[in-house]
């Protein structure tokens, strides 16, 4: 269907349209208008990333003249995937009707591991050793020596593509990851490459969020994105912890054994080439002293990671002459390791500022702030002198310069914690030292200053006005829409009790009561009863579920739940999970049903939907509060209570209620769906938990509802069961339409639907 919002003309790719799309659409439009950045809370199952392709197209196409690119970043694979076929639905739609104007080049980016076609290389098994095994082949010094001597292997998909030269171009249109590799296969040419090359000229971007604020990789991938772009990142819950991992380091026992090796190696090459090339090393000498850390535009192939610090933040001067030299550099990183071994020799939690710490390293291994800055630049150019092509030999001591490069850069909003054991395991010595950042607005704050629009999207974004302040910024719309339902498809419930009056609650005190535990598998055994295919039940972490699992199977609870449905369950282990998963959602298939034991925080709580019969309970067993001992999360609260006045109380319980609601919103992914909700813990019904949880859920949960014992959760279970095998309108009654068509579209003048849509 095509209408307008204004002046332009959106073009939508589907007969009708939801009444909450319409409204997403003139928000995001707003904010397009007002060249500033928005918060859009939208629930799941209603459409967004159609709604959002839709618009931010059609917004370009109707301002020729200044043409915008659209930068969309997701979490997983599976969701960029997704995306793209949306987008490609909606770019046939627009060629359509606006013949070959709507022409657009749209592609998703990822690494080397999900694009690259040469068998060789990709039968690694990680990401580390697919990046290396490309340079090996590729890396200039090698195809340079492959010239004279043609025993040396190089990749024949990379040769190809640099003798197209510019000739290597993708024609407009819209390209998955499968089929760029498949349009690099047909040509014989190296996807990975050709997607490198062709991101600054595509109208449209699909690519994981650390391509843009992880400094590492943006600044190779994203430093030639124009301004003009719209950024929009999706499912954006956790937005601020993905900033803050982007720009925290951890170091172990095991990375500075391993940083000693890399250091053994790096000296055996300088040596050889001493004997063999001095010319190399001297050039190399030469260059940093006029101040030049990396020769000019090296190769693409020859690219290593990025600066660990941002952009802003990096020294624009020459290398300090104590690490000019070679083997000057290798002796300043033999001291920076040998002293950091020193300080995890430690029986005691210490915390230091990095102003402190980098004052105590420069006393005690002489080594000064501004040498630490430069760490990172000058390994990453000896490592191209000494033509290194096994990087993945070399993440310790990438993962030692890191460190090195943050703490001399940044003085405020970080810490160094240094933690001799892991407290959940006290008996096993296991040191850590760990930069950690505290403040999500340093990683994304270039993104706000350099791009045009960013939007923040996702299903649960409650309480909203969190977010500006966790972010430090100003958004020009902020927003949340609430689901137009032509019948109430979602039940959630909050069980305060069991059958025999006893609070349920995952609380330090009461979660390893024998009559809590005894309760919470009642509750379940009552569910798997009446509810029929698939339930997911989620945990507050690993240990709980293990721990919780173990009680039941010894009362011979978990063998009466049996009888009914097969359990599956979530193991840390991906292979196992994927596995599990599979033989759940057969089961659910053959009519059998299942359930499924899962964690929140976990994969499954983030990235699998169980849409349909898949998922018609959920039960949140507990709140997922983080672990509140943390000394990383306790530095964190201290942090954002001084600088952003927010109190450690209100972030732990937004904390865990967004990760409640992102678990539970996995059961309804469409309106024609239908599941229910139960929050499993008397804590749900305070007023203060309950109100941080997203209004599309809050809408539809009842006073009634509110404080359950297991029977009477048995009996509205019941109900509503009953209530959804009914057949209903899909389009909604005249009163209250959920299902808008073009004509409806076209009668319904600007006035009558805005006032719908709110």
């Amino acid at each position: 269907m095509k209408f307008q919002i204004e002046d332009v003309t959106v073009y939508f790719p589907y007969d009708h349209i939801y009444p909450e799309q319409y409204s997403y659409m003139i928000e995001l439009k707003r904010t397009l208008d007002a060249k500033g950045h928005c918060l859009l809370e939208m629930p799941t199952g209603t459409g967004k990333t159609i709604a959002l392709l839709s618009l931010i197209t059609s917004y370009s196409l109707s301002k020729p003249q200044s043409p915008m690119k659209l930068i969309y970043c997701t979490r997983t694979v599976h969701e960029m995937e997704k995306t793209l076929a949306e987008l490609k639905i909606l770019h046939n739609y627009q060629i359509k009707h606006l013949g070959p104007q709507a022409r657009i080049l749209a592609m998703g980016l990822s690494s080397r591991k999900n694009l690259c076609v040469n068998p060789t290389v990709v039968a690694a098994e990680n990401r580390d050793s697919v990046d290396a095994g490309c340079r090996k082949l590729t890396a200039s010094w090698v195809r340079a020596l492959a010239e004279e001597n043609t025993d040396v292997t190089t990749c024949e998909f990379f040769e190809s593509y640099e003798k197209a030269a510019s000739a290597a171009v993708l024609p407009p249109g819209v390209y998955t990851l499968q089929e760029l590799r498949a349009f690099g296969k047909e040509k014989g040419w190296c996807p990975y490459f050709l997607a490198r090359h062709m991101v600054q000229f595509a109208n449209v971007v699909v690519y994981s969020y650390q391509y843009l604020l992880d400094p590492k990789v943006a600044g190779i991938i994203s430093k030639e994105m124009q301004k003009e772009s719209v950024v929009v990142f999706d499912e954006a819950h956790n937005i601020d912890n993905v900033c803050i991992e982007a720009l925290s380091v951890s170091v172990r026992r095991q990375t500075l054994e391993g940083a000693t090796r890399n250091l053994s190696r790096i000296s055996q090459e300088i040596d050889r080439f001493k004997a063999t090339d001095t010319s190399i090393l001297r050039a190399e000498y030469n260059r940093l002293v006029e101040g030049l850390v990396l020769g000019g535009n090296l190769p693409i192939t020859d690219n290593w990671l990025s600066n660990p610090a941002l952009p802003d933040d990096i020294l624009k001067e020459a290398v300090p002459g104590n690490i000019r030299r070679a083997e000057h550099f290798l002796h300043v990183l033999r001291r920076l390791v040998q002293y950091l071994s020193g300080r995890l020799d430690t029986e005691n939690v210490e915390k230091e500022s990095p102003v402190g710490f980098v004052a105590s390293i420069s006393s005690h291994a002489g080594i000064d702030q501004k040498t630490l800055k430069f760490c990172y630049d000058r390994l990453h150019s000896l490592m191209l002198t000494l033509e290194i092509t096994d990087t993945d030999e070399f993440l310790h001591i990438q993962t030692i310069c890191d460190f090195a490069t943050l703490v001399g850069t940044y003085g405020r909003g970080f810490s160094t914690i240094i933690e001799p054991f892991d407290e959940r395991m006290p008996h096993i010595p296991d040191p850590v030292l760990q930069l950690s950042c505290h403040d999500a607005s340093l990683a994304i704050k270039p993104v706000f200053d350099r791009f045009q629009s960013v939007v923040i999207t996702s299903g649960t974004l409650s309480p909203i006005d969190l977010y500006p302040r966790l972010l430090n910024f100003h958004p020009v719309v902020s927003r949340s829409f609430t689901m137009s339902l032509t019948r109430d498809c979602i039940c959630p419930m909050v069980l305060t009790r069991g059958s025999d009056q006893l609070p349920v609650s995952t609380k330090f005190d009461m979660r390893s009561d024998p009559g809590v535990v005894r309760n919470y598998g009642k509750l379940l055994l009552e569910m798997v009863s009446v509810v029929p295919d698939g339930i997911v039940c989620f945990f507050v972490s690993y240990s709980y579920m293990d721990g919780i699992i173990n009680t039941w199977n010894d009362s011979g609870i978990l063998k009466e739940i049996m009888q009914h449905k097969l359990v599956f369950i979530e193991t840390q282990d991906v292979v196992e999970t994927t596995l599990a998963l599979d033989n759940y959602r057969r089961a659910c298939d053959c009519g059998r049903g299942a359930v499924f034991f899962s964690v929140a925080r976990g994969k499954v709580a983030e990235g699998i939907d169980f849409d349909q019969h898949y998922g018609r309970l959920v039960i949140m067993i507990g709140v997922p509060f983080q672990y509140t001992l943390s000394k990383i999360l306790l530095a964190r609260l201290e942090y954002l209570r001084d600088t952003f006045q927010i109190k450690e109380g209100d972030f732990l319980t937004f904390d865990a209620l967004r990760q409640a609601a992102q678990c539970v919103g996995r059961v309804i992914r469409s309106k024609a769906d239908y599941g229910m909700m139960i929050f499993a813990d008397k804590r749900y019904s305070r007023h203060d938990k309950r109100s941080k949880l997203p209004s599309w859920i809050l809408s539809h949960l009842q006073d009634a509802n509110l404080n359950l014992s297991t029977d009477m959760a048995l009996h509205i279970a019941r109900e509503f069961l009953k209530k959804m095998a009914q057949p209903y309108d899909k389009t909604g009654s005249s009163d209250k339409k959920t299902l808008l068509s073009q004509e409806e579209m076209e009668k319904l003048g600007d006035g009558s639907m805005h006032e719908m849509s709110y």
